[in-house]
């Protein structure tokens, strides 16, 4: 038994110095600036200092490289997790989304900066400077509902609402 476990560690090893030769991409890509969230909607300095600081690292096609991102398989999950999160919302290519999506996407932004959803606890956790004040969950929650409002007033209500959304909201105004 004593000779398995060694052999299993020797063997575990030589499998994490390998692994280290091979790296995932990264998330360094051409940014087509009229894709962006800036190009789609107004954006204040101050909520895209914050939306840089707390998102941009997931939700955009550029991540700041960081040193544990060479250390594999930490380098791997994090590439994962990096593309499951531009998969869900991407700032760099908000423009391209559809009017409903964009509108859905900013409900979303609210929602889960309230709810202390995101940024994710283990990206803080490393990225002090990612944890949002109250008072940014309450400068990007505004944002959010008043890009919102401008998006309503451009365009009309129903080709930014999903059908079953405008059926369960106009059922919702029957009962008041």
């Amino acid at each position: 038994m004593k000779k398995f476990i060694k052999r299993f560690f020797v063997i575990l090893l030589i499998a994490l110095v390998a692994i280290q030769f091979v790296r995932p991409e990264g998330n360094q890509h051409e940014v087509v600036a009229a894709n962006t969230l800036n190009a789609a909607l107004p954006v204040s300095t101050e909520v895209n200092d914050v939306l840089k600081a707390a998102c941009n690292d997931c939700h955009s096609n550029n991540s700041v490289p960081m040193w544990y991102m060479k250390i594999q398989p930490v380098g791997f999950w994090i590439d994962h997790h990096i593309e499951e999160g531009k998969g869900e919302l991407n700032f760099d290519e908000f423009a391209t989304y559809s009017l409903r999506r964009q509108y859905h996407k900013l409900e979303e932004v609210a929602e889960m900066v309230n709810e202390g959803e995101m940024p994710l606890a283990s990206y803080t956790w490393m990225h002090r400077e990612a944890k949002l004040t109250d008072v940014q969950k309450k400068m990007l929650s505004d944002w959010s509902a008043a890009m919102m409002d401008t998006l309503e007033a451009r365009w009309p209500m129903d080709s930014l609402v999903k059908p079953q959304q405008q059926s369960e909201q106009h059922e919702s105004e029957e009962h008041h």
